[in-house]
């Protein structure tokens, strides 16, 4: 029996660096002759809401540690992310700052022994919230795409949920599936 194998541009956010490489968001962009950054906008633990809970297989208002950023390419925000922890593995860590993490925040979680190994991860199409919309600096009527992905370790316990909104003109998912 012959196996298929999902390739996605999610790759490289998935993966831990090597010490002393940048983070995966600046990496991508400067290979594609570009610029990109991020801002740190809020760290800290927060009662996690229902649809992350659910990911992360605990109870809704249970609390979690999140990062929320806005991402820049070539200084235009392009995508707000939030990134949510158990809090058995991000409470007392850099994952709960924010300062920046050298490497990200994926090489920081496989130095601490949660290495992901699979990941489930959920589009839709939707009206951003006037925050939202004012953060990325879209227009009335513009869709965000929202991608949910979750990532799993060797034990299908769920280490990171990131939810991200990008303006669905600025974007593209590439998906592709080797067969056999």
């Amino acid at each position: 029996m012959s196996t298929s194998e999902w390739i996605s541009t999610s790759m490289p956010y998935l993966t831990p660096r090597e010490k002393g490489q940048s983070d995966a968001w600046g990496a991508d962009a400067s290979a594609r002759g570009r610029r990109g950054r991020q801002r740190i906008v809020h760290a800290g633990e927060i009662a996690a809401p229902a649809e992350i809970a659910d990911c992360l297989g605990i109870a809704e208002d249970e609390a979690v540690v999140v990062r929320r950023r806005v991402m820049y390419l070539d200084d235009v925000p392009c995508e707000l992310t939030d990134t949510y922890y158990p809090v058995h593995i991000a409470r007392g860590t850099r994952l709960a700052g924010t300062a920046k993490i050298p490497g990200g925040a994926v090489s920081l979680l496989a130095e601490l022994g949660y290495t992901g190994t699979r990941v489930q991860e959920d589009v839709i199409a939707r009206m951003p919230s006037d925050e939202e919309r004012d953060a990325l600096r879209s227009g009335t009527g513009e869709p965000v795409l929202q991608l949910t992905r979750v990532t799993l370790d060797g034990r299908d316990r769920p280490i990171q949920v990131d939810r991200m909104a990008m303006p669905g003109h600025l974007q593209r998912l590439r998906y592709e599936i080797r067969i056999g």
